[in-house]
Parts: structure tokens; sequence; C-alpha cells
């Protein structure tokens, strides 16, 4: 989300609203990712066909969610589109990063 807040404070300078939207694009992909998690891990030990069925379940509700944001902010809130897409390109590039980066696991051999 910080790489997001940085993309807004740039959109700052075309004002206020363009920096919400571009606020608004990335808090889409944070909101559906985290809907995603608690669908597709939030079930406790199952099979590995309702497993999948909640990763693909839980892969199409945070697209789902990603739309819809999208959609109503660009239509029910006159959003500038530009904003909007920068923020959700920036979080969509910087969530695997910062997982690929954050996590570090010891392994033996």
């Amino acid at each position: 989300m910080a790489a997001v807040v940085l993309v807004a404070l740039v959109f700052l300078i075309q004002g206020l609203p363009a920096m919400f939207a571009a606020l608004l694009g990335g808090a889409s992909v944070v909101s559906g990712s985290a809907l995603a998690a608690n669908v597709a891990l939030g079930g406790g030990v199952v099979t590995a066909r309702s497993a999948f069925l909640r990763l693909l379940l839980g892969a199409g509700l945070k697209w789902a969610v990603v739309i819809l944001v999208f959609a109503m902010a660009s239509g029910v809130g006159r959003m500038a589109p530009l904003p909007l897409l920068a923020g959700l390109a920036v979080a969509l590039i910087a969530h695997p990063l910062v997982l690929n980066f954050s996590v570090r696991v010891e392994r033996e051999r």
C-alpha cells in the first residue's frame, strides 16, 4: 500500500480528486486480495478439490471486487480513469514483489 500512497502523492499535483482516485484504485486491489485470502484460506483443513475450488472462488471474488470498485468509481463517482488505473497497476505490480522479497524461508539441506 506504500507504493500506492506514493503514486497518490504524485497525482496530488493534479488535485485532490486525482489523488483519491489513485488511492481507491490501489485500495480495490488490497481489499480484493484480503477477501481472496480470507475465502481461500479461512476454512481449515479440507480436501484437495475443496481447497482448489476455494482458491478459484477467492480469485474470482478478488477480480469482481476490483472491477466493481473501478466501475463504481468511474461511473458513479466520475473519477478520472488515469489515476484509477495507475493505482491499480502499482498495487498489482507491488503486491507480488512485496510477497516475494519480504518472506524469507530458511531451508534445511
